[in-house]
C-alpha cells in the first residue's frame, strides 16, 4: 500500500480488521436493501444494484470504520474518484453537483 500521511495513523492490522467487517456487512440484509435502491450516494445516478460498490464516507486509511453510518452505495466512477478523500475535500464537480 502506498504510504500516505494523514492526521490519523491507522495500522495495517486496523485496516485489515475494518475491511473484514465491511466484507461481512456486504452479505447482510441491511446492505442488500441499501444497495437495492440502485442510487449512488455521491452523484445520485441510478444504476443496477450489482454495479454499486460499498464506499466508506470516512475512508478506513483516514480512521473511518466499517459501520452502517459510514457506509454508502457508490457507483464505481464516484468511488474511484474519491480515493482517500473526505466528502468536503472534493470539488463540486466530483460530488456530482
Amino acid at each position: 500500500m502506498e504510504a500516505q500521511r494523514f492526521l490519523v495513523e491507522v495500522s495495517e492490522q486496523e485496516i485489515r480488521r475494518e475491511r473484514h467487517k465491511a466484507r461481512e456487512l456486504r452479505l447482510s440484509q441491511w446492505w442488500k436493501r441499501k444497495r437495492a435502491a440502485g442510487i449512488c450516494h455521491h452523484c445520485g445516478g441510478k444504476f443496477p444494484p450489482v454495479e454499486l460498490t460499498m464506499d466508506h464516507l470516512v475512508p478506513i486509511i483516514r480512521g473511518g470504520k466499517s459501520t452502517k453510518g459510514n457506509l454508502v452505495p457508490s457507483c464505481k466512477q464516484c468511488n474511484s474518484a474519491r480515493q482517500h478523500r473526505l466528502p468536503f475535500d472534493l470539488n463540486p464537480r466530483e460530488r456530482g453537483n
